[in-house]
């Protein structure tokens, strides 16, 4: 399927592994300028320079920048010039007992979880609806519809996430420009890869043996196992597409069926 992205440019957040890596690889291998974004320098060199190599001929780019501090998103919005996909992708996760989440840690999710796709926005969603085309997509969680008991934090967040959605689509109307959530479920990205080989060590078990033990508490994905990055990034590319043009603030499920019950 041709998905018409050729020449276009976009940005993601957050991208210098896992999820938003693998958006960034996958725009990128339809002709897109990517511009990838991550805290440290050499991390998102790397990330350019792996981009150049699986795409001979893509124009990647990065930025470095912590959403978690304003100044930084600041000096990023400075350099950012206008795009036509955006793609809200950074985020904090972790797990915590809701007694244990103090005021800071609270606003420290709402800063980068949230403010990170408010910023971004707010810079970049005007010169889309100028020059009549754009994409705005937010990766969002199937946490944010059902939150989970140990991590309300997140989960809040990811709602708020929704919400912000489902706002800024209402500014896109009778314009070609677009604004959209991805509802992901487990994936095994970099990070929870890590985490898993760190417990499965710990317990002297094998890693594939671990991960499995843990997607297998989960009774409720259909899938009955990890979500590849690569498949998220799919849907992301599509929704970032001339051909997704009647799909406007929506959230669509890319959670291997976790959320089972009919939304």
């Amino acid at each position: 399927m041709e998905l018409q992205l050729q020449g276009r440019s976009a940005f993601i957040s957050g991208s210098t592994q896992g999820i938003g890596y693998a958006i960034a690889s996958a725009l990128a291998a339809e002709g897109v300028r990517v511009t990838v974004n991550g805290r440290d320098a050499a991390r998102v060199d790397a990330a350019v320079e792996r981009l150049r190599r699986e795409h001979p001929g893509s124009e990647p780019s990065g930025l470095v920048a912590d959403f978690g501090s304003p100044e930084q998103v600041g000096r990023l919005l400075e350099a950012l010039g206008d795009v036509d996909i955006l793609v809200n992708n950074v985020g904090l996760f972790g797990l915590a007992p809701f007694e244990d989440v103090d005021d800071d840690e609270w606003a420290r999710y709402f800063e980068v979880n949230v403010m990170s796709g408010v910023r971004l926005a707010r810079h970049l969603l005007g010169g889309m609806l100028e020059r009549g085309w754009g994409r705005i997509l937010f990766i969002s969680s199937e946490s944010g519809v059902n939150v989970p008991a140990d991590m309300v934090h997140y989960g809040v967040t990811k709602a708020a996430m929704l919400a912000l959605t489902n706002g800024l689509a209402k500014r896109t109307r009778g314009t070609a420009v677009t604004v959209n959530a991805i509802l992901g479920g487990p994936t095994y990205s970099d990070g929870v890869a890590a985490t898993v080989e760190a417990i499965a060590e710990a317990q002297s078990l094998p890693a594939e043996a671990m991960k499995q033990a843990i997607i297998g508490q989960n009774g409720t994905t259909l899938l009955e196992r990890f979500i590849e990055p690569r498949e998220i990034a799919s849907l992301a590319t599509y929704l970032a597409s001339p051909l997704a043009s009647a799909t406007n603030g929506a959230a669509l499920r890319a959670d291997g069926g976790v959320l089972t019950g009919m939304l």
